[in-house]
């Protein structure tokens, strides 16, 4: 391909708006033009680069035994309304009418569809197991876009979902996809880990991330680097910091810390080390009858030392929270504690509370906490003697660098990362809802075991940049790029030998299957090179009257600091070589 029958449109700022690097980048190289907030249109050079990533994805998940399909983006809401997620999820779910007052949703995820499919087709335990995907456009009405690509409202995500006869299925399938998604990102040159992780909205029982390493990243994925250990830090397990609970050595007193409400003040103030004290957060629950009617608040005691933060995923999961907490009012604070928040206590609590202690503050001994008494704080304060035990002991906080792999095997490190798949296994929470069954070996009907399986295809593109780059530009992976080789001859328009040479390298490169493009644009050297060093292609070859007197041309890596000079003749074989040796 010739750059003159392409479209290339390079801008030497980034507009305003744009504020991560990729979304950055991807402006000034032209690959995605914004519409709307969060809404872009793929140019040209962006859509190359996506074809790229959607190939792969196909190619890897037909070898794992995936059937393609495509499914509507519009979906009508009586789908959603069986399974309850058309009132549970919120708006991001973009709900709109037709002409006949009919409710549909512009889908942000298929288990409604596919699942009405299987039901519909899958009638036989012979039919299965069976594991469709496709590559389709999705819309999530993000309360605040942003980031380009990496937080869009529209973006393009391939989803697969597995119907199985039993549990053990389900969980082949589940591993089959899992190893899938491996090789898919190990074919994308990138830096990743697969994570466990919590199964959201999506419901489920075992679910796992897919995290392009990157500083920039959302998320904080937590491992081990003399282990397997891996997890989203909402999943990482905080295991006790304390092997046992120490004796009782001080007195309770209520001490004045006027002014210290938070756990640092009065660390800073009483001078101890802030691990001596446990920090109170309250929550509530409420019961309801038929029409909607609060009919029973409870109100819990969430405790976590002082130096800890309250991951509220694992306080979710803690019995009597499962279905659903908000944070407690002032007004329920006062009921319970008399007094306002920043000097609230587990102990003397003027109404019944649910205590709820993290498996480090439970073995604490002699700590302090708040007195529920503005300006004080108790000190010494120990379980079984000052206060009872906790109701429950969990798993409340997030982990810190440094605290020990639950695996027993070293200790932890965490890094930044960004999601772009992410695996399920589903079980029957979709079948049951929608009556998907299929007939078993003694003609009973039986429900499906689903999984699901999703990878952020545009998301993808934001996730490379962001871990490839320089201040030059992008630094795209072979695999990923919208061009493996540019041909850049300088003189292009001027000199005859110059462009014979450049038409036949190009050439010759595309005969060895090679994507390659020759910028004849006529430009100068330094725009040139400075456009497709932005873009990010691989390799460069750069040809010049000069050069091509004395037999030879110049080869340059993307993130290679100097040009080699290759003899003309072996030019072609080199580049094709080196392209086989990186990523």
């Amino acid at each position: 391909m010739k750059a003159s029958s392409f479209f290339i449109a390079t801008l030497k700022e980034a507009p305003a708006d744009a504020e991560v690097v990729s979304h950055k980048l991807m402006m000034r190289t032209g690959m995605i033009k914004r519409l709307s907030a969060g809404i872009y249109s793929y140019m040209p050079m962006g859509l190359r680069v996506i074809r790229k990533v959607e190939a792969i994805i196909r190619q890897e998940m037909d070898r794992a035994g995936a059937i393609e399909l495509l499914m509507p983006v519009v979906q009508p809401a009586e789908l959603w309304q069986e399974t309850g997620r058309f009132g549970k999820m919120g708006p991001e779910l973009m709900r709109v009418k037709d002409r006949h007052e009919r409710d549909y949703i512009i889908q942000p995820t298929s288990e409604e569809v596919i699942t009405d499919i299987a039901r519909q087709e899958l009638r036989s335990y012979r039919q299965l197991p069976k594991n469709f995907y496709h590559i389709q456009t999705k819309f999530r009405d993000e309360r605040r876009p942003r980031f380009g690509l990496m937080r869009g409202r529209e973006f393009t995500m391939k989803d697969a979902y597995s119907f199985d006869r039993d549990e053990a299925g389900a969980r082949r399938s589940y591993e089959s996809m899992s190893d899938a998604y491996r090789a898919i990102f190990d074919r994308f040159g990138l830096q990743y880990r697969a994570v466990a992780a919590d199964t959201g909205a999506i419901g489920g029982d075992l679910s796992q991330e897919f995290q392009v390493i990157a500083d920039t990243g959302e998320d904080a994925v937590v491992y081990c680097p003399t282990s397997e250990y891996a997890a989203n830090i909402e999943l990482a397990e905080a295991v006790s910091l304390l092997g046992a609970r120490g004796a009782a050595s001080a007195a309770m007193v209520n001490t004045p810390t006027p002014g210290c409400s938070t756990c640092e003040q009065v660390a800073g103030l009483l001078g101890v080390p802030l691990t001596q004290t446990v920090k109170s957060l309250v929550l509530a629950t409420d019961e309801t009858d038929d029409s909607g009617l609060v009919t029973r608040t409870t109100v819990w005691l969430l405790l976590v030392r002082g130096d800890h933060s309250l991951n509220e995923v694992k306080a979710g999961k803690v019995p009597g929270l499962k279905g659903g907490f908000r944070f407690a009012t002032v007004a329920e604070i006062d009921a319970h504690f008399g007094c306002k928040p920043g000097y609230l206590g587990p102990v003397g609590t003027r109404q019944a509370v649910q205590v709820v202690a993290d498996r480090t503050v439970a073995n604490m001994h002699d700590f302090i906490c708040g007195a529920n008494l503005e300006g004080h704080h108790y000190t010494g304060v120990n379980w079984g003697r000052d206060l009872p035990e906790p109701d429950l002991v969990a798993d409340l906080r997030n982990v810190v660098e440094g605290d020990p792999s639950p695996d027993g095997q070293g200790v932890l490190a965490i890094q930044r990362g960004i999601e772009v798949g992410h695996v399920f296994y589903l079980g029957t929470k979709y079948s049951q809802a929608m009556g998907a069954t299929y007939l078993d070996e003694s003609g009973k009907p039986r429900l499906m075991e689903m999984g699901c399986y999703g990878i952020g295809v545009t998301r993808l593109l934001g996730a490379a940049i962001e871990q490839n780059h320089d201040e030059r530009g992008i630094i795209w992976p072979v695999s990923m790029a919208p061009f493996e080789v540019v041909v850049c001859p300088i003189g292009y328009d001027r000199h005859a030998e110059v462009r014979a040479a450049a038409d036949q390298l190009h050439d010759e490169l595309a005969a060895q299957g090679v994507d390659v493009i020759l910028d004849d644009r006529g430009e100068r050297p330094g725009a040139m090179f400075a456009d497709w060093e932005l873009i990010g292609v691989p390799l460069r070859l750069v040809l010049s009257e000069r050069g091509l007197k004395e037999g030879m041309v110049e080869l340059q890596g993307r993130r290679e600091a100097a040009a080699s000079r290759v003899e003309q003749a072996s030019a072609v074989a080199q580049a094709v070589e080196r392209l086989k040796t990186r990523q």
